[in-house]
């Protein structure tokens, strides 16, 4: 029997619920870094350390992650990830010196690196080709979402109940999230995926060695090292970047985070409601996915102004359009990732990119670190991110010419489990 459309909406939503505790998880110490930092005494390289030291974790997990969520599938994957990285949270809220606060950060990045390959493969399981890259489009856009909602929220709950409370309550949500998941999961069978009857790879799964051994891997970790360090760069950075410039701390620093946050999910939306539409209207996957990277890379350019800006506002708005070209370049390179794997093997690839992304942010945010300690500013790291998205789109059309979908998933099946 098949699944209704209102479950499968259901688990939809559960999964772009569980984006938003993934960044709102990890931001909270960025959003907190200037009350943190005078409670502790932390420099900015000790900022740059703990962030470089998430960045490594998630990265060296990237490459088992990928195999759990192959290997468990969605329905057991996505729960496991969400509690484990929900504990790791809440370690925060005891830690006490600079050696816990990086062993509570390296088990953050570690497990929350489960959220990335299980979330697109729920989506690339879930949805058809024509739906995907509007399912890419609100995942991100509501992931972008736990941006906006963590500046507004984290400095209330901080104010209240102190900083370490904010780790705890953070933590405790990602356990409603997981009863909620195995409440609308429970006799949900999710079915191995078919092929198409024009592919011609093989069904199985393919020895891991196969996955290195692809250009299309390697044009997928290529685009992810250069665009997410921007989005790294951003996330750890920004509100320091606001406090520096504007003098801005504490619940100050909520409504121009969120609103640079809601130009990324304004982006992410846009995106994949354009590419689905020119999908369906018989458009080649190529162009659709290439056209979204380049509009999505020039919305970037810009962003170096931000140090112009004569008001914290204007500064806002140029990060919103350079956050909303990080999530439009985002949501065509997932459907692209979803075109070209074989469905077997999405979780793998997926990984693999992100671990790449992890490398890049990790090296971003310590180098950050250290170049704000010699007094260099953000210019020398806002014109890097300028740049980072043409370089990602230029690698990309080396590698692959044309984006083909040879070996296009279907989508899978979701079925109610015998009794």
């Amino acid at each position: 029997m098949t699944i209704s459309p209102a479950r499968r909406w259901l688990l939809f939503t559960l999964v772009l619920l569980a984006g938003i505790l993934n960044i709102v998880d990890r931001q909270v110490i960025a959003v907190l870094k200037p009350v943190i930092s005078e409670d502790l005494g932390w420099t900015d390289d000790d900022y740059g350390t703990l962030a470089a030291w998430f960045q490594g974790a998630a990265a060296v997990a990237f490459l088992v992650t990928g195999w759990i969520v192959d290997r468990l599938g969605v329905k057991w994957a996505n729960p496991l990830g969400v509690i484990a990285w929900s504990i790791a949270a809440m370690a925060h809220g005891w830690a006490r010196g600079m050696g816990e606060f990086i062993m509570a950060r390296v088990a953050l990045g570690a497990t929350e690196a489960m959220g990335t390959p299980g979330g697109v493969k729920t989506i690339a399981a879930i949805f058809p080709q024509h739906l995907r890259s509007l399912a890419f489009g609100l995942s991100n856009a509501v992931g972008s979402m736990g941006g906006v909602l963590g500046p507004l929220a984290i400095p209330v709950v901080a104010a209240f109940y102190g900083w370490r409370q904010a780790f705890f309550i953070a933590g405790f949500l990602g356990f409603v999230w997981a009863l909620a998941w195995m409440l609308t999961s429970w006799r949900v069978r999710f079915d191995e995926p078919s092929r198409d009857a024009s592919a011609t790879a093989p069904a199985a799964a393919p020895h891991d060695g196969s996955i290195l051994r692809d250009r299309r891997t390697w044009a997928v970790a290529g685009a992810k090292t250069l665009s997410d360090a921007t989005w790294w760069l951003l996330l750890f950075w920004m509100p320091d970047f606001f406090h520096r410039e504007f003098g801005l701390s504490g619940t100050a620093l909520g409504p121009p985070l969120a609103f640079a946050y809601c130009g990324a999910a304004v982006g992410a939306i846009i995106a994949g409601w354009t590419a689905s539409r020119a999908l369906a209207a018989g458009h080649t996957p190529n162009r659709v996915h290439k056209g979204t990277m380049l509009v999505s890379a020039l919305l970037v350019l810009p962003i170096p102004f931000a140090l112009t800006a004569e008001s914290p506002w204007s500064a806002t708005a140029i990060f919103a359009v350079a956050l909303a070209g990080h999530q439009g370049f985002s949501t065509a390179l997932f459907g692209m990732i979803a075109e070209v794997t074989p469905s077997a093997r999405i979780g793998r690839v997926t990984s693999f990119g992100a671990f790449c992304g992890n490398l890049g942010g990790m090296v971003i945010v310590k180098v950050a670190g250290l170049t704000l300690v010699a007094g260099l500013g953000y210019l020398p790291l806002l014109l890097f991110a300028s740049m980072a998205y043409l370089l990602a789109l230029g690698w990309i059309r080396l590698l692959l010419p044309a984006i083909e979908g040879a070996h296009r998933p279907l989508s899978v099946t979701i079925a109610a489990a015998r009794r």
